[in-house]
């Protein structure tokens, strides 16, 4: 690393720095990172992000984390906790593993404790990016005839395709699971979950009802296309979508929608704009076909290192995957299900 251009990491509008990681590899547990915010930083400091409350015995600040999460401020025997309370002069209580609740830090100094937040929020942002993908953000495409139209693509490339490099039935998506991403996330327990669908369901009532005017919007489904420069060598095709009217209503949706999940810190951002594209095809469903392509650069992380491509230039002759996607309610039932394929809904990844 760069001592010069330290790794920024931005909480609750402040900018924190990322010392040097320090890798240990021990028995019966996962590599951890051994984070150190380094000497000088149990000064008082200006907090406007969470709250330190005083009580007869000092100060107490209360902090809401996954119990997934709980191991990372514990560390290897101990070892982190301990030094959060050597270096800041405070006493962390965490709940047991498995049990969700609230990390208590107290301590005699406004100071300490802030400190020891500031450094425990800075611990759970850089572990939390590198968990796996729990759930993603989607509009379904599973209907009837998109679902038809797509096993008819299916069959005619099987069919003429089947003897180019790397081309089998493994390769396609599953017809039911069928969707258009707008976004990972990663929601360690119910309360997360709870969280993002009460956002949906704000945003719901703040600008999607408005967007859509009240009234369906129908949606094209037509024409392919694939990810990398090289179509010979392709790892996945996707299928385009486009409103039947010609307005950009549904990437407008899109987009805020994104916008309003990054903001809450329930997702990071990865593109400045949604791009709508539906997977038809796709080299990680070879080995599973629950499998959804994830940019690992940014957040969570593949269970795949390598991937065998596939030669799709004769896929990609004149030939249309083509069906109409009429979206009659955009909420309807998505916010009380879990692990079900709706019209927009939170889908956990298994």
């Amino acid at each position: 690393m760069d001592v010069l251009r330290p790794t920024l990491i931005r909480i609750g509008g402040r900018v924190y720095r990322k010392n040097l990681i320090h890798e240990q590899a021990y028995q019966h547990e996962e590599e951890e990172d051994d984070f150190c915010a380094g000497p000088g930083d149990c000064t008082d400091e200006p907090c406007d992000a969470f709250v330190v409350e005083e009580t007869e015995k000092g100060f107490q600040c209360r902090v809401e984390v996954p119990s997934p999460l709980y191991k990372y401020i514990i560390g290897k025997k101990g070892e982190t906790k301990k030094k959060l309370e050597t270096e800041t002069r405070t006493s962390i209580s965490i709940p047991k593993l498995g049990v969700e609740g609230e990390i208590v830090i107290t301590g005699q100094q406004r100071s300490g404790v802030i400190s020891a937040r500031t450094r425990i929020d800075v611990l759970l942002d850089s572990f939390r990016k590198k968990q796996p993908f729990t759930h993603f953000l989607s509009f379904a495409l599973n209907q009837p005839a998109i679902q038809e139209k797509f096993l008819q693509f299916k069959e005619e490339v099987l069919e003429k395709c089947s003897k180019d490099h790397g081309v089998s039935s493994s390769l396609f998506q599953n017809p039911a699971k069928l969707h258009l991403t707008l976004g990972t996330l990663v929601l360690l327990n119910e309360q997360e979950i709870q969280k993002a669908c009460d956002l949906l369901q704000r945003c719901k009532e703040d600008f999607v009802n408005q967007i859509a005017g009240g009234k369906p919007l129908t949606v094209v489904v037509a024409g392919v296309e694939y990810m990398n420069d090289d179509p010979a060598m392709m790892d996945i095709l996707y299928a385009k979508v486009h409103m039947k009217d010609g307005s950009d209503r549904l990437q407008v949706i899109a987009d805020q929608l994104v916008e309003r999940f990054v903001a809450s810190g329930l997702m990071l951002r990865e593109w400045d704009r949604v791009k709508l594209h539906a997977t038809v095809m796709n080299t990680l469903f070879r080995k599973d076909p629950s499998a959804e392509e994830r940019n690992n650069t940014v957040t969570g992380k593949s269970s795949f290192k390598e991937r065998e491509s596939f030669n799709g230039r004769n896929i990609l002759k004149p030939k249309e995957l083509l069906a109409v996607w009429t979206v009659d309610n955009y909420f309807k039932a998505c916010l009380a299900a879990r692990n079900v394929i709706l019209l927009l809904h939170l889908h956990y990844i298994s």
